[in-house]
C-alpha cells in the first residue's frame, strides 16, 4: 500500500468514527423525544410503575433499542479518536479511547432493560395474580431497575475518565488544539464529580449532567474528527 492509499484509508477512519458519533448523539436526543412524547413522567408510588407498564411497553421498547444503538455508534468515534490522537499522545490516547469503549459497553449491557421487566409485568398483570404477589413483583420490579442502574453508574464513570483522558491527549494534537481539548477536558470531570455524587446519593438527578455530557461530546468532537477527514 502506497503513502496516498494510507492517508486515505486513515482519513476513512475519520469519517466513518465522526459520522458515527454525530449520528449517536442524534440518536440520543431522539431518545429523549420519545421517553418526554410517549412515556411521560416517571410514577412517584412503586406499583404505579408495574401497572401503567403495559400502556408505555412500546414506547419502551423503542427507547431502549434506540438507546442501545447510541453507544453501537459512539464505539467507531473512540477508535477513530484514538486514531487521531495516537501520533502525539499514545498512552492517554489509548487509555482513554480504551476505558470509553468499555465504558459503553457497560451502559450497553444495560440498555435493554425491558426485557427484564416485560415478565414481571405480564406475571403482575395476569388474572391469578394475589395483592400479596403484585406487590412482591413490584418490589422486584424495584431491583430490577436497581442493577440496571448500577450498570448505568458505572458506565458513565468509565466512560467520564476516558473523555478525561482523550482531552489530555488533545493538548498534543496541532489538530485539535487547546479549546477541544479543555472541552473534553471539562466534560470529563464534570461526569467523574457527578459519578462520585451518584456513589454518595443513587437518587440523585445529577446523572444528567454525565448524559447531556455525553451527547454533547460526540456532536462537537464528532464533527471535528469528520472535518479532519476532508481536511
Amino acid at each position: 500500500m502506497n503513502n496516498l492509499q494510507q492517508i486515505e484509508q486513515e482519513k476513512s477512519v475519520l469519517q466513518w468514527g465522526g459520522l458515527a458519533g454525530i449520528l449517536g448523539g442524534i440518536l440520543f436526543i431522539i431518545v429523549f423525544a420519545v421517553v418526554f412524547g410517549f412515556v411521560g413522567e416517571e410514577p412517584v408510588e412503586l406499583e404505579e410503575w408495574v401497572m401503567r407498564f403495559p400502556d408505555v411497553r412500546a414506547a419502551r421498547t423503542v427507547e431502549n433499542g434506540l438507546y442501545l444503538l447510541v453507544f453501537i455508534f459512539w464505539i467507531p468515534h473512540f477508535l477513530a479518536l484514538y486514531r487521531a490522537l495516537k501520533e502525539t499522545r499514545l498512552a492517554p490516547a489509548l487509555f482513554g479511547s480504551v476505558l470509553g469503549i468499555l465504558g459503553l459497553t457497560v451502559l450497553a449491557a444495560g440498555s435493554l432493560i425491558h426485557v427484564a421487566t416485560d415478565p414481571l409485568s405480564d406475571i403482575y398483570h395476569a388474572s391469578g395474580a394475589t395483592p400479596a404477589d403484585q406487590a412482591a413483583l413490584a418490589l422486584m420490579w424495584q431491583a430490577t431497575w436497581g442493577i440496571f442502574d448500577a450498570l448505568l453508574f458505572a458506565g458513565l464513570g468509565i466512560v467520564s475518565v476516558g473523555l478525561t483522558l482523550l482531552g489530555v491527549a488533545m493538548f498534543g494534537s496541532p489538530a485539535f488544539g487547546k479549546g477541544f481539548a479543555w472541552f473534553s477536558l471539562i466534560i470529563g470531570v464534570i461526569g467523574i464529580v457527578a459519578t462520585v455524587v451518584l456513589l454518595i446519593d443513587p437518587d440523585s438527578p445529577i446523572a444528567i449532567l454525565n448524559i447531556f455530557g455525553l451527547i454533547i461530546f460526540h456532536l462537537v468532537i464528532g464533527w471535528k474528527t469528520y472535518s479532519l477527514s476532508r481536511a
